[in-house]
């Protein structure tokens, strides 16, 4: 019998994140019994199960260095009709992923003007927004307001577009919580997880994961409940992988047809959750005054408006013992 190829690694050797797929389990399986040029197939579907998963048959045939009647035996061991049927089923593994790649390709068959599509995609963007609006009765908002005013660490967590939003976030709460900080930060994952392991009960992590999620932000979300972190989830259905780690998650409707996810629904609901917090917070007026003046020094002044009312001209004027 002869041995296979040198560059041909033994089924017991694959391992990978995809490798709970049922279709890879099943080339994985086998492959040993497959002749020389099916197993180098079959190794490369492994080694790249996406793009077995998108390139067409002629493609991938031809990046494996196979003939397309070579792609189609080997499906057909693997009691396929052929591969295209092989392919699809593969593809469903990533539909997830692969699904904002074919609304974007369906969108952009339509045709339209610029106009078009601004308008479309602001109009879309109205839609996300009454829905969630719509939604917002019967979602636990009064939860997720106390888990925020009552933590003594409040601390924001996304990554993709998620983690600009989760800046956002730790930017608009700064001035109504006592401590807010941003795991989003450049040190990466690891860095957040630093973070995670000194916190405990008395805390909050604002997560947020929408569609395509980040593994990332799951991962760190997970370590966040095992120190007994609370969590809020902010997400954009039950079946979201961070609603099972959640304490209170509250939901965005983000629809969008050029892209995964509508960031500016996402955006509204974080002002929204702000605002409710500031309308829970009794000094609010005296911490935004705070605020102003704090940064008052970085603001332009605009000095072409009419002058100030003798009221801010008083307030403003140096008292007598300190000129």
């Amino acid at each position: 019998m002869r041995s296979p190829p040198a560059t041909l690694a033994a089924p017991s050797d694959w391992a990978g994140r995809f490798a709970a797929l049922p279709v890879l389990q099943q080339v994985a399986a086998c492959l040993p019994g497959m002749p020389a040029a099916l197993q180098r197939m079959g190794q490369a579907v492994l080694a790249h199960p996406f793009r077995a998963a998108t390139l067409n048959i002629d493609e991938f045939a031809g990046e494996v260095s196979v003939s397309v009647a070579t792609a189609n035996r080997f499906a057909r061991a693997l009691n396929y009709p052929g591969y295209p049927q092989f392919r699809a089923e593969l593809a469903r593994g990533f539909e997830a992923i692969l699904a904002p790649v074919e609304s974007l390709r369906s969108n952009l068959r339509q045709g339209a003007s610029t106009q078009q599509a601004m308008a479309g995609s602001l109009t879309e963007t109205l839609g996300n927004l009454q829905h969630t609006v719509q939604a917002l009765q019967h979602q636990p908002c009064d939860a997720a307001v106390k888990l925020l005013t009552e933590a003594e660490q409040v601390m924001t967590l996304g990554w993709g577009s998620s983690a600009y939003l989760a800046g956002l976030l730790q930017h608009e709460l700064e001035p109504y919580c006592a401590r807010v900080s941003s795991l989003a930060h450049s040190g990466g994952p690891s860095h957040a997880a630093r973070q995670l392991v000194k916190r405990g009960p008395r805390d909050v992590v604002v997560a947020l994961a929408f569609p395509r999620y980040v593994e990332d932000t799951i991962v760190l979300t997970r370590l966040a409940r095992e120190r007994g972190v609370k969590v809020l989830a902010l997400t954009d259905e039950p079946t979201s992988p961070l609603v099972p780690l959640a304490d209170v998650v509250l939901y965005a409707h983000v629809n969008r047809q050029v892209a995964s996810t509508s960031n500016a629904t996402v955006l509204a609901l974080l002002e929204a959750l702000v605002a409710a917090v500031v309308h829970h917070t009794p000094d609010a007026v005296q911490r935004a005054e705070d605020m102003a003046s704090g940064v008052l020094p970085w603001l332009q002044i605009d000095t072409g408006r009419p002058a100030a009312a003798p009221a801010l001209r008083r307030a403003a004027r140096p008292r007598k013992d300190t000129e």
